[in-house]
């Protein structure tokens, strides 16, 4: 489905006239719109937590696998 047919949510904030100019220059020096910019920051943003996230589970991977298959109610299984 092409993304113009998907329905949109809009975002507004509010922000000091120091940001809005910081994030305008910012933008024309990437020549990019401001809503160019700003999605692509927030999506990069959302993508290194994704990964933190995503981090976080394979480092303990260990543990939390321990949590899943080490209880009681799995403790049955054992003897089998």
């Amino acid at each position: 489905m092409p993304e113009t047919a998907l329905k949109r949510k809009r975002l507004s904030i509010d922000l000091s006239p120091e940001e809005h100019r910081k994030i305008k220059a910012y933008s024309v020096i990437h020549d990019k719109t401001i809503r160019e910019y700003v999605l692509e920051a927030v999506r990069e943003q959302i993508r290194i937590e994704e990964d933190k996230h995503l981090n976080s589970i394979t480092t303990n991977i260990s543990t939390v696998l321990k949590e899943l298959w080490d209880n009681k109610k799995d403790a049955s299984y054992d003897q089998i």
